[in-house]
């Protein structure tokens, strides 16, 4: 997911280079909601593995 928010982020960028304003402030849009739904994946991720014991088998 990381992944995808990077290249829409670098998308963003190029169009905004080449004056495309609108495609960049979407492409900014979806980044920036990507971003934010992998911070939140991984913080459910890092308090359920710690809520599970934290230490793997």
């Amino acid at each position: 997911m990381l992944y995808w928010a990077v290249v829409f982020f670098l998308v963003a960028l190029v169009a905004a280079v080449f004056g495309f304003g609108g495609i960049a402030s979407i492409s900014a849009g979806i980044a920036q909601l990507l971003f934010v739904v992998f911070l939140v994946l991984a913080l459910v991720s890092v308090f359920a593995h710690a809520w599970h014991g934290g230490v793997p088998r």
